[in-house]
């Protein structure tokens, strides 16, 4: 049985907490949170679902002395990653880190250090991943439909970031930045389709529209609503991020697409159509599917992503293997939002190792 501890129960602590309730062989034994209306409201999805009695905590590192949990899930805020992992890496329990991994590079650096000497698992929360249109797009890429990759858009056309408490996720200095917070994810994606190492990042872009109107102590917020990156790869491949959080009005949210020199594949989602097409074929004449994961027994908020990251981070705890995202890969994503945030202060393209040597 994996007994998971959720310390901070906000909104994505609340995402973890439903997948577990539809997990076989999980429970969630106990959640950590200083915010009183967050830990009611785990506590009362828990107690509601028929689970066992919950131990709840105002504090994280009175659940990690309860001896409760044998896995733990940290969804809080971002700007609190290191501080917290600071304790929670001083023990062998396996932990599923939301992303992303830290805020600053050099924190994220003393993670992967860390991490390395201990026993305890380490597991960054990339469920892009897992998405069963994308998964499908990275099979066909890996069993050479496209033939040699040679390019990858993403585009994420969606709403503004959405309220938490007490708007934390409105500044900067709290999440890293928008190419940090929300597009770790896209480049965690890039890397793991592509196969290979980033070398250099340029980006474009601004706060035009979003929370302009806000005010916070006197302070506006200052998150970019919309960017674009290019990421050339030492290969000579090339990635494209699309980033727009005023798009709502379109008929999907993501859309991945890989090309190369034999044809295209295409996800599209919340739609979940997946097109693979082949140049040898009639001009735009792709089979068009949309595929499905029979493992989902929980669709929640990322069409069934998270339930399949929480089913593989079971299997990696059981069979003693590797994670499948790793700190290093949870790294690699700041260091890239990092360096495309530099570009767009001193237009410029920013070689990758002026970020991570």
């Amino acid at each position: 049985m994996i007994n998971y501890g959720v310390i901070g129960t906000g909104m994505m602590g609340m995402e973890h907490i439903a997948n577990i309730l539809a997990l076989d062989g999980a429970r969630v034994t106990a959640i950590a949170d200083p915010h009183p209306p967050s830990r009611q409201e785990a506590l009362a999805a828990l107690n509601g679902s028929g689970e066992h009695q919950v131990a709840a905590f105002t504090d994280h590192r009175q659940l990690l002395r309860s001896g409760l949990c044998n896995a733990l899930v940290l969804a809080t805020p971002n700007m609190t990653h290191f501080d917290l992992l600071g304790d929670i890496l001083a023990t062998d329990l396996h932990v599923l880190v939301e992303k992303p991994l830290c805020t600053e590079m050099e924190h994220a650096r003393w993670v992967v250090e860390t991490q390395a000497k201990r026993a305890g698992m380490l597991w960054v929360g990339m469920e892009y991943r897992y998405k069963p249109a994308i998964a499908r797009l990275i099979t066909e890429v890996r069993s050479g439909t496209v033939g040699d990759l040679k390019m990858l858009a993403l585009r994420e056309h969606r709403f503004p970031f959405l309220p938490k408490v007490a708007d934390w996720n409105r500044f900067d200095a709290n999440t890293g930045g928008t190419l940090v917070e929300k597009s770790c994810h896209h480049f965690d994606l890039m890397n793991h389709i592509m196969g290979s190492r980033p070398t250099r990042i340029y980006a474009s872009g601004n706060q035009d529209v979003n929370h302009l109107d806000e005010r916070y102590g006197g302070r506006q917020p200052d998150i970019l609503d919309n960017a674009y990156v290019v990421v050339d790869y030492e290969d000579g491949k090339r990635a494209l991020l699309d980033l727009c959080m005023f798009a709502e009005g379109g008929e999907n949210q993501e859309e991945v697409v890989a090309v190369g020199d034999l044809g295209k594949v295409e996800a599209r989602l919340p739609s979940g159509v997946v097109f693979i097409g082949s140049r040898e074929k009639p001009w735009f004449s792709p089979d068009r599917l949309v595929p499905e994961d029979t493992r989902i027994a929980y669709a929640g908020g990322h069409h069934g992503a998270s339930y399949i990251e929480h089913l593989e981070f079971i299997a990696s705890i059981h069979n003693g293997v590797d994670p499948q995202v790793s700190a290093y890969d949870g790294l690699l994503a700041v260091a890239m939002g990092t360096a495309a945030h530099r570009s767009i202060d001193e237009g410029r393209p920013i070689n990758l190792s002026e970020v991570l040597p």
